[in-house]
């Protein structure tokens, strides 16, 4: 039913202009509009509306997450940006943060400004 429609993705913000300046200027997404209720962006082709909420509690668990072909010069362009890469004690990473699954996939975790979890995968 569902199958031939465009997704539309949404993450929470409690502050849209840290959001607009992360989401915009750090991640390089183009902003589509902006209003009292939300901040709608194209992510190449799929529609990411942040919602701007009064309160929320982030996540521990990932919930927007890239595939990128170059996952290291990736993480270097962003850390160059000012985005720290979360290491987690119970997983063998790299200097930079990037985890190799045991399937062979490399993935990286970072937050956006209200702590939600994003990643990159390789």
């Amino acid at each position: 039913m569902l199958s031939d429609k465009n997704l539309k993705a949404f993450v929470p913000t409690t502050n849209s202009k840290l959001a607009k300046a992360f989401y915009e200027g750090i991640l390089g997404l183009t902003l589509l509009s902006e209003d009292n209720y939300a901040l709608e962006f194209d992510a190449n082709g799929t529609l990411l509306r942040v919602t701007i909420v009064n309160e929320f509690t982030a996540q521990s668990f990932t919930i927007l997450g890239w595939n990128v072909s170059d996952i290291h010069e990736v993480v270097k362009s962003l850390s160059k940006k000012g985005v720290e890469f979360n290491k987690y004690e119970f997983l063998e990473q790299d200097n930079s943060g990037v985890w190799t699954s045991p399937g062979g996939s490399k993935v990286a975790w970072f937050k956006d400004p209200d702590g939600n979890v994003l990643s990159l995968t390789e």
